[in-house]
């Protein structure tokens, strides 16, 4: 389903994001989760411990009860490979390793080293991620 609606791109100042590592599998890699209010709400509940499936080939998901917060977030976005989102439909925490297009429902929270989406592309079907914060 795509929209007309323009996505919000993502913050240019790092002065209020949250510095994150993502351990996939055994490999950590750096990211970080902007200043937006479903990003809050998720750095709010680190450190977390999820196992991710795949989806479609392009983006690795988990169900996290309960929801992130959708107040003053868009309708829908597009995400781009390395990017960490949440589509609230189905209550997913998305890490995006390719292309999947404007949808309803998609908030971009931030985004992970592109080292991490060889990872997700070479790992298994389910793979388990933690995120933790690093900010001191």
């Amino acid at each position: 389903m795509t929209s007309l609606q323009t996505p919000v791109p993502e913050p240019t100042s790092s002065e209020h994001h949250t510095a994150v590592q993502l351990t996939i599998g055994s490999t950590t890699v750096a990211g970080e989760l902007w200043d937006n209010p479903a990003a809050r709400d998720l750095a709010a509940r680190l450190p977390l411990t999820l196992t991710f499936g795949d989806y479609n080939a392009v983006e690795k998901t988990s169900r996290l009860d309960p929801a992130l917060t959708m107040a003053g977030m868009p309708a829908g976005d597009d995400p781009e490979p390395g990017e960490i989102g949440w589509y609230a439909p189905s209550s997913d925490l998305v890490l995006y390793y390719d292309d999947v297009g404007y949808w309803n429902g998609i908030a971009r929270l931030g985004t992970f080293d592109a080292s991490g989406i060889a990872l997700l592309v070479d790992a298994a079907a389910e793979v388990t991620v933690t995120i933790t914060s690093s900010d001191a």
